[in-house]
């Protein structure tokens, strides 16, 4: 096949989707480096009529069918606007892996472990719920009003509601990654 009309990218990360009656588009990060971790890269790919969306197990989806977070491989035409980001009509868009979900837990809290700034919580007085929490690098703590507190100020006997990553470790406790803690009462 001939490919000097159509660009290619793998494993793009959507981090918007806008989708109107006849006006649809994605936009994605990717890299062109396939060993870097960072996406380098950003396009918005224009979704048309003959667009070919696919879902991992190949069946046709809607473009309302994507959303933010989802990973794709996308095939594209090479002419592309200079804007930023630059824009491209889209043949071809398959997801091949969906966003995690997030998970929200509350719990009071029984230990912080602020070198490692994490934490651990109880639910309920139940000792099968006590679960370690990791604070994400851009983690926000927010205390019962809403407004952003620090970590430090994070201390035994709290009530918190934590939103957190959907995965946990098989250790005792398990233990998983925290996005956003706030404080419900004290």
């Amino acid at each position: 096949m001939d490919n000097t009309f159509l660009s290619q990218l793998t494993n793009g990360m959507i981090d918007e989707v806008e989708t109107n009656r006849g006006n649809s588009f994605i936009i994605v990060s990717y890299s062109d480096c396939p060993r870097c971790d960072n996406p380098d890269q950003t396009i918005r790919l224009n979704i048309g009529s003959n667009t070919v969306i696919l879902d991992e197990n190949n069946n046709r989806i809607s473009p309302r069918d994507l959303q933010k977070g989802m990973v794709v491989n996308a095939a594209f035409s090479n002419a592309t606007t200079r804007s930023i980001p630059p824009q491209s009509m889209a043949f071809v868009i398959q997801v091949t892996a969906r966003p995690l979900e997030d998970q929200v837990t509350v719990g009071r809290i029984v230990d912080v472990d602020r070198q490692n700034r994490s934490f651990t919580t109880i639910s309920d007085g139940n000792i099968s719920s006590v679960i370690r929490f990791h604070m994400a690098d851009d983690a926000k703590i927010f205390n019962s009003f809403g407004r952003p507190m620090q970590f430090a100020n994070l201390v035994p006997g709290l009530r918190v509601r934590v939103r957190h990553a959907a995965f946990m470790t098989l250790s005792i406790p398990p233990q998983t990654t925290a996005f956003e803690v706030r404080v419900v009462t004290v």
